[in-house]
Parts: C-alpha cells; structure tokens; sequence
C-alpha cells in the first residue's frame, strides 16, 4: 500500500479512537463562538445603523444574528474590535 493510504488510515483510526473517548494523539480545535446580537445591542444600534456604521450587509447580519451562519475572517476581526471597542473604528472611519 502507498504512504498516503498509511496516513490516511492512521489517522481515521485516531479519529475512530478519539470518537469513542479513548486517549489518542489528535488535536481537537474548537472554534470560538461569537454572540453578534451581543455585541450589537452594546453599541446600543439597530440593525440598520450597525450595518451602515461598519460596511456589513444586512442580510449577512441577519443570518449571523439568528445563528444560521457565522462571521469568517476579516468579518469575525472585525466584530470582535467593535465588541472591545466600537469608538476606535467609528472614530477611524470619521477620519476619511
């Protein structure tokens, strides 16, 4: 058999192992949630004004807000600093 079918057959049996709760060497990577809704309602905005004041389409808002889709990439950076600090970015934007 090839190298590749080795390693692809070790690691489906690591995984096999690791589904039953046995000790294996896998790395398990869990995904931060992030509560959109949250962070909207502390900037105290409706929908339509958060998604004018930082360049977000409403309907992906809308999808994210009701859970039935996630911020990926630059989207996820971005909520997390309007989560920290929405001052910063309204105060970058102002400055064009």
């Amino acid at each position: 058999m090839s190298n590749a079918f080795t390693e692809i057959s070790a690691g489906l049996n690591d995984a096999i192992s690791h589904a039953k709760g046995e000790k294996t060497t896998v790395i398990e990577h869990n995904m931060e949630s992030i509560d959109v809704k949250a962070i909207r309602k502390k900037t105290g905005m409706s929908q339509q004004k958060f998604c004018s004041t930082f360049g977000i389409s409403l309907g992906a808002l809308r999808h994210w807000e009701q859970g039935l889709r996630n911020p990926r990439g630059t989207a996820k950076v971005l909520l997390k600093v309007v989560e920290h600090n929405p001052d910063a970015i309204i105060e970058s934007i102002a400055h064009n």
